[in-house]
């Protein structure tokens, strides 16, 4: 499913007060990364099919050090933004078809990185930015059960910038 088909008839409130659950974050991602002319955010393949989970984390990277006199302190350097993702392998789904490509899969470097948008779908506020696409795993389990994945995206180069959806 595209961005845009997801957010059909959906109208982000910025003033929006209240509580937020899971399902109301959308995490998209560009398929064509590697496109000549840049994907439009509205083209972005949603993550959701099958996804029973979506963690959505802000790793902080510190220093410790111990002053004379002043003891400890901690001072932070940097964030890795990483999110897991798991549920269950649906064939047909366009994400998941990229994702689980051979490509993607057993490729490195820049071949596995791709943009992302990461907002509230009631506010329309998050962020914008690139990541790595890390294949833990394509399909396991018992006999019987769904064919469990799960797949790691972790931040790549600058910080990523602010985004508020606008349907573009």
């Amino acid at each position: 499913m595209k961005l845009s088909e997801l957010m059909q008839g959906k109208t982000p409130k910025p003033d929006y007060e209240g509580w937020v659950t899971n399902d109301d974050y959308v995490f998209a991602i560009d398929l064509e990364p590697a496109a000549e002319a840049a994907t439009a955010v509205k083209d972005y393949g949603v993550v959701q099919m099958g996804i029973e989970g979506l963690d959505a984390q802000l790793n902080p990277i510190t220093v410790d050090k111990t002053y004379i006199r002043a003891g400890q302190s901690t001072q932070r350097t940097g964030t890795q933004r990483a999110f897991t993702v798991s549920g269950d392998r649906y064939i047909g789904d366009e994400v998941q078809d990229y994702l689980f490509s051979h490509g993607i899969k057993y490729g490195t470097g820049n071949d596995v990185i791709t943009n992302y948008v990461y907002f509230n779908i009631l506010n329309g506020k998050g962020e914008k930015g690139q990541v790595s696409i890390i294949i833990n795993s394509d399909g396991g389990g018992n006999a019987g059960e769904s064919s469990a994945i799960d797949v790691e995206f972790r931040k790549v180069g600058s910080v990523p910038a602010e985004y508020t959806y606008s349907g573009e």
